[in-house]
């Protein structure tokens, strides 16, 4: 019997046997896989399409974002009012985005109402129209949503880091004009549809109560339509970086601030330093209490908040530091991270500092496994990047054993301050 009388045993993060919950896999009759995951006390449920219809497979700039955009805005039968009216009515939302390789169409509703919202789910992805109306509202309101984000430093440079990492060309480095708007042609956007869509390739993720009748539902509703299983391999793109590593720009002469950016390229997921990678980056800048923060943040008061991040793409990656300050103290900014860096690179974390790092880390995954949409998020991260199980577990082990002598290695192999572009916007 418990001994009530003696407060339990405090453990930190990293003592957790944490396990990710196995998926449930089937597949519809034209091949499509479905990934299930039945968890949950709640009588909801998420259905995911994910189409390999992202920027990468545009042969114009933005064609994808915008049939991604227009999904919902009307079939041969049902206006775009009549089809947000339909998923409302039942308590239900639809949502889409558009990323780089992939774009997605993803339900989140009760479970009992799954019958009565695939028929029209299925209908978007059918048989979408984009009528000439829509597109023209769309032009308008983009054209106006830029308009407004070009006047403003931190959206600007969102925008030209990756360019200058990628090239203008490359789907990761892509950005809109209000010209690429004004080009759009209702043709364009139905090609890429019927392609990429109707008939493309496609992925499903479920997570939540599964009724009994899913995958019978999924199986009449997608399983005979003409769509494709994922391809084995995504198209791979030609990097071409910028020149040039330092660039200011003045875009707001009446701002107070600057947005910085200070990146480089890094390898993706599957390179073997990736995972330590992510330890030294949460370290450096990745938390609240990271090194970043403390310095520039806490003891300069340069900025209200800085961190890092590794990017989350699927082929290339790139180490980003982004903040904004003061205009005064924007280069002070930069030196100070770079002399972070240096602290790093010469200086080994002390035992303490790197426990709270691990915990930290520990804790964002046990959160991360708190439900049935956190887990298949999980699992998708991992089957989309052309991973397995043993990442997941891979990266746990990393999380409590990678020592300082190797985040000290990392740090001088990719934490120098002449691999990295720097971009200030003023």
């Amino acid at each position: 019997m418990t001994d009530r009388t003696k407060a339990p045993r405090i453990k930190d993060a990293v003592e957790f046997d944490l396990k990710l919950k196995p998926y449930e896999k089937f597949t519809l009759d034209n091949g499509v896989p479905v990934y299930s995951i039945n968890a949950g006390a709640e009588d909801v449920l998420m259905v995911e399409l994910v189409f390999f219809a992202g920027n990468s497979y545009e042969q114009k700039n933005i064609i994808a974002a915008a049939v991604n955009g227009l999904l919902k805005n009307g079939t041969s039968t049902k206006t775009a009012f009549q089809i947000n009216n339909h998923f409302e009515y039942y308590g239900a939302y639809l949502s889409r985005n558009c990323y780089n390789e992939t774009a997605t169409l993803t339900l989140h509703t009760l479970s009992k109402h799954l019958d009565k919202l695939l028929p029209v789910m299925q209908e978007i992805v059918a048989d979408s129209v984009f009528p000439e109306e829509e597109i023209s509202i769309f032009k308008q309101n983009c054209k106006q949503k830029l308009a407004v984000g070009l006047k403003k430093c931190d959206f600007v440079a969102g925008r030209l880091i990756d360019a200058y990492l990628f090239g203008e060309e490359h789907p990761y480095g892509k950005y809109s004009n209000a010209e690429d708007y004004d080009a759009l042609q209702r043709t364009d956007l139905q090609d890429f549809y019927k392609k990429q869509y109707s008939n493309g390739n496609c992925i499903i993720f479920t997570a939540g109560k599964i009724p009994p009748e899913l995958e019978k539902l999924l199986n009449e509703f997608f399983g005979k339509l003409p769509l494709q299983p994922p391809p084995i391999e995504t198209e791979k793109f030609i990097i071409k970086p910028a020149a040039e590593k330092k660039y200011r720009i003045h875009n707001d002469p009446d701002g107070v601030q600057g947005a910085i950016r200070i990146a480089s390229p890094f390898p993706n997921r599957h390179h073997p330093d990736f995972l330590k990678a992510n330890v030294l980056n949460i370290l450096f800048g990745g938390f609240f209490g990271s090194r970043l923060m403390s310095n520039i943040r806490e003891d300069k008061g340069y900025t209200y908040g800085i961190h890092s991040y590794l990017q989350n793409h699927v082929h290339s990656s790139a180490w980003v530091i982004s903040t904004e300050a003061g205009k005064d103290v924007c280069e002070a900014t930069i030196q100070e991270v770079y002399n972070e860096m240096k602290d790093l690179r010469e200086e080994l974390v002390d035992d303490e500092e790197l426990m709270l790092v691990r915990n930290y880390m520990m804790g964002i995954i046990l959160g991360d496994l708190d439900g049935p949409f956190q887990l298949i998020a999980r699992w998708k991260n991992i089957i989309l990047n052309n991973l397995d199980e043993a990442y997941f577990y891979n990266s746990i082990q990393t999380i409590k054993t990678v020592t300082a002598e190797e985040l000290k290695e990392l740090a001088t192999n990719y934490l120098q301050p002449e691999k990295f572009y720097e971009l200030v916007v003023i």
